[in-house]
């Protein structure tokens, strides 16, 4: 764990329902104006206008390394934006742990504040639907990795960048899924827009342990799917049948090397979260017409294989892409995920909850590979 004691004042670039969750919705949002009061640190909780002291992990620079601290920023260091919002949950990601890592490359200024998701209220400002007491969610473009992110008790953003909360997704529902639950839903979306269906044959999930990997196995399991799961934790077979997989993987078979360039047809489709040499298998295994929605790069950015399971079996590659996403596309998503496309187990199964000031050691954690399914982060009081 690295930290460091600089401070810095520099600013980088520029409907809710109640649901069956551990934490009542009262509970997400914080005390009722009548109780909303200022805390020994000066701190404003619940008010609707923009805190001038909040607390933020924030990530500098230091030569070859980079130091996170969790300490107090006022206002004026909050980036340019439309809208500013009262975060009340948070998530972690694989994508967080590279911001915070001097070799994850992802980060594209310092010092920055993590998160590549949050969720809370407006309480200043308004554009692109969203107004002062909307209930919003924010994930993708420049958030947590050129732009401050979500390991903030407020965040101010652009309005487009906001989506809406939809009816049925408390804000700490829409973190228990996160970037993570969205690539997940689009790879499904995706699939399904190629011609997968269930009857089609057995669904393979890559990397099945991960955010990503175990939201796409409750998914497609609800949907009436035969889930084949892929993982490098044996000892997590029972969390996935839990989740809905009725055959598990190990990564040795999904990521060995084979100088044939097809082989025995086995998956409709493939969610792939992972990518290199496990990209290369589900192209050599994919039934004909089938196809694979590939996301992420955990195992690597180099794809070694053929012409063949394209030409000779007329399989897709998609690629998914949750970051640019357009607006309308990612509305229409996470409204899907809050019906017909949200997974079982959401609450439970699949979610664990940290606080912010135990956000800093769990990224070491994600780093050294030791997290399962999803974290969200309770960032409001």
């Amino acid at each position: 764990m690295r930290r460091s004691a600089s401070a810095t004042s520099n600013r980088p670039a520029r409907r809710k329902v109640r649901c069956a969750t551990a934490l009542s919705e009262r509970d997400h949002r914080g005390p009722p104006p009548s109780r909303r009061r200022a805390d020994a640190a000066g701190r404003l909780r619940g008010v609707t206008e923009t805190p001038q002291r909040f607390r933020a992990l924030i990530a500098e620079r230091a030569d070859d390394d980079v130091r996170r601290e969790l300490r107090e920023l006022s206002a004026d260091e909050l980036p340019e934006g439309d809208v500013t919002v009262r975060v009340a949950w948070s998530s972690v990601n694989y994508k967080d742990a590279l911001a915070v890592s001097p070799k994850g490359r992802v980060a594209k200024s310092y010092p920055l504040v993590p998160g590549i998701d949050l969720a809370g209220e407006v309480i200043a400002g308004s554009g692109a639907g969203v107004e002062p007491g909307r209930q919003v969610l924010v994930h993708g473009h420049d958030l947590g990795v050129g732009h401050h992110g979500g390991f903030a008790e407020v965040a101010r953003v652009p309005a487009e960048w906001a989506v809406p909360l939809p009816d049925g997704l408390s804000a700490r529902d829409a973190m228990a899924l996160g970037t993570a639950g969205f690539t997940a839903a689009l790879s499904v979306v995706r699939l399904e827009e190629r011609g997968v269906k269930p009857e089609h044959g057995p669904v393979l999930v890559l990397g099945a342990t991960g955010g990503v990997g175990s939201t796409a196995v409750a998914i497609l399991a609800g949907r009436g799917y035969e889930v084949h799961a892929a993982t490098g934790k044996a000892d997590e077979a029972d969390f996935l049948r839990a989740l809905g997989a009725t055959e598990i993987l190990s990564r040795e078979e999904t990521s060995a090397e084979s100088e044939r360039p097809m082989e025995r047809q086995r998956w409709a489709g493939v969610v792939d979260p992972v990518g290199g040499a496990a990209t290369a298998y589900a192209l050599r295994t994919t039934r004909y017409g089938g196809a694979v929605a590939l996301s992420g790069l955990t195992g690597g950015t180099d794809l070694t294989t053929t012409v063949f399971p394209f030409i000779l079996r007329g399989v897709s590659l998609l690629g998914i892409d949750s970051v640019e996403t357009p607006g309308d596309v990612r509305r229409a998503v996470w409204e899907r995920l809050a019906g017909d496309l949200r997974p079982r187990g959401l609450e439970d199964r699949i979610t664990r909850e940290i606080t912010l000031d135990e956000v800093d050691p769990f990224l070491d954690e994600v780093l050294a590979g030791r997290a399962r399914g999803r974290t969200v982060v309770r960032v409001g009081g």
